[in-house]
């Protein structure tokens, strides 16, 4: 198939190399532009820029596909298909309308349930025992489109760093699936029934909250592994709690006892990995020895 691939983070790159292994005919690449990055705020290329350019691929980088031209250009490539993965652009109607199977995106859960931004942290931020990826055919409203295929994974105890890439990894071998019998194919509307929305990640839900019980704080390290990651201060220091595990006992909520185990109103969160500002991460252990914080402590 003729195909433009849209994606820029690294949850897009297994569906770009599907593709390129599956050998369609990878016209395009649109991804966002190169954005400052590091200490010295020099552009850095998206992943999947570089990933496309190392595969000899063009490569465009719009700041907008709102613009006529850049809708013409798009509309130019006589595509059979686009395949959408975490691209991070709102597609206007004649860009979805343009290929002749429209345009497909790898959604990171089980639609309706997480339309949004931020479908993997949400699923851990609630508790849920299972989440998954479906491919959709994209229409104006947000993840509202028809479902083609869908695939369920156990949240377990995953931090969203390896339940996004294991779901990338899913999507990408679901998409390939889909292009290959899509001609047989009728997308299923999704139900009016269940529909939640995952509002983007605030830096200030990263703040570890002991006020409710150890579960949600534990599922709060999980969701903010690897970034915002989650964090208490102590002496204008953010730590951040890496991972963590949950216990039955009782104290007032934010109370440390020995270990740097953490009451909560509901339970006590006991970390097991930890990391202070520009070190690497270690285990409480070796971040009491260093930086003490004595039992009886009260956590803001």
């Amino acid at each position: 198939m003729r195909i433009a691939f849209m994606g820029t983070p690294d949850f897009s790159v297994p569906t770009l190399d599907a593709l390129i292994g599956a050998e369609h005919e990878i016209v395009a690449v649109y991804t966002q532009p190169p954005r400052p990055a590091g200490r010295g705020k020099a552009l850095s290329p998206s992943p999947i820029q570089l990933r496309a350019e190392a595969a000899g691929i063009a490569v465009r980088t719009p700041l907008t596909l709102r613009d006529p031209q850049a809708q013409a250009a798009f509309a130019a490539l006589n595509l059979d298909a686009a395949v959408v993965a975490a691209y991070g652009l709102i597609l206007p109607v004649p860009i979805l309308e343009a290929p002749r199977h429209g345009c497909l995106n790898v959604h990171g859960s089980l639609l309706p349930r997480w339309r949004g931004a931020a479908p993997v942290q949400r699923a851990i931020l609630a508790g849920d025992e299972e989440t998954g990826v479906c491919i959709m055919q994209m229409e104006k409203g947000l993840d509202t489109g028809p479902v083609y295929a869908r695939q369920a994974t156990p949240v377990d105890r995953k931090t969203a760093g390896e339940l996004t890439s294991e779901i990338a990894e899913m999507g990408a071998r679901l998409m390939i699936d889909v292009l290959g019998r899509i001609d047989a194919m009728t997308p299923v509307p999704q139900p009016d029934e269940g529909v939640t929305y995952a509002h983007k990640i605030e830096k200030s839900e990263a703040r570890l909250d002991f006020s409710g019980s150890a579960v949600a704080a534990e599922r709060q390290v999980r969701a903010f592994n690897p970034a915002p990651g989650a964090f208490f201060e102590y002496r204008g220091e953010r730590i951040r709690i890496l991972a963590a595990e949950v216990s039955g006992d009782a104290a007032p909520p934010g109370t440390v006892a020995d270990g740097l185990a953490i009451a909560c109103a509901e339970g006590t969160l006991r970390p097991t990995l930890v990391q202070r500002a520009g070190r690497a991460a270690m285990t409480p252990g070796e971040l009491l020895r260093g930086f003490p914080i004595p039992a009886g402590t009260l956590l803001a």
